[in-house]
């Protein structure tokens, strides 16, 4: 699968190196991190009390994360809603 969202997208390293940046700020929880793959902003999923990702992607329009969890692979699109494969551009900027 692919979406022109993610066929346009020219990833940068993450901001914070394995936290959540709004969780860190306030003392918060997470329990899976994604990737901005426009930004590098890193947020916490939907199932963590903040949903920073997805407050993200609302707030700025960027359209793909990652997961940026160890060994896992795969991006969502937000806009076009659905599971897309790691963008290759993205790949050095993941956890192994």
């Amino acid at each position: 699968m692919s979406c022109p969202h993610a066929d346009t997208l020219t990833p940068v390293p993450p901001r914070t190196p394995r936290d959540c940046e709004e969780c860190l700020k306030a003392g918060g929880q997470w329990v899976h991190l994604r990737l901005c793959l426009t930004c590098g902003h890193v947020g916490c999923c939907d199932s963590s009390p903040g949903r920073h990702a997805t407050a993200h992607h609302r707030h700025s329009g960027h359209p793909v994360v990652a997961s940026f969890e160890t060994g896992e692979r795969w991006a969502w699109c937000y806009v076009d809603e659905q599971e897309l494969p790691v963008p290759a551009a993205a790949e050095p900027y993941l956890r192994p």
